[in-house]
């Protein structure tokens, strides 16, 4: 209760801190981004990758993730840019722009559905080693979001930036037909 109520704080500060301008000292900062990371309040509860025989050509597989939302309201993602690895290496980034938006309810869950086009930066062949691993870390991610929201409607829009995760649950599955 004490991370709900530390986060929920820390997204009020954030958007008080958003309405007038940042000191220059802080503007290449993102508070919001900083405390979710220092509670350590992981918001990707788990990818599931698909390969293809295509992955193997062009280097681009399709992920789905599960998306948490420790607050109190609700929570629409419109825009999530990520990089995920191992031992700080990158593997895959991605850019995905959600048509709906992916609401996530108060203190639930939800699944992104299929997110196309992730790339894998050391390409395919090199990036078969992490397969039994059964883990990425989430180098960077950053989301636009808009906090509030009823149904996906409306909302306070945020960009929160320069999260981090370790150890998310990733399985793989072979779509080689």
């Amino acid at each position: 209760m004490a991370r709900l109520s530390s986060l929920f704080f820390g997204l009020l500060a954030a958007l008080l801190v958003s309405a007038a301008p940042p000191p220059s000292a802080l503007e290449s900062r993102d508070l919001l981004g900083e405390i979710i990371d220092a509670l350590g309040i992981g918001l990707v509860t788990g990818i599931n990758a698909t390969i293809t025989l295509e992955t193997l050509e062009d280097n681009q597989l399709s992920i789905t993730f599960g998306a948490q939302n420790p607050l109190i309201f609700e929570l629409t993602l419109d825009r999530v840019v990520s990089s995920a690895g191992i031992n700080n290496t990158e593997y895959a980034a991605f850019d995905h722009t959600f048509a709906k938006g992916l609401v996530v309810p108060p203190l639930g869950k939800a699944n992104s559905g299929t997110v196309p086009n992730v790339t894998l930066t050391q390409g395919a062949l090199n990036s078969l080693d992490i397969i039994p691993l059964g883990y990425l870390d989430i180098l960077n991610i950053d989301i636009h979001v808009r906090a509030l929201t009823i149904d996906g409607a409306l909302g306070i829009p945020l960009t929160i930036t320069g999260l981090h995760q370790k150890n998310v649950t990733t399985t793989y599955t072979l779509a080689l037909s």
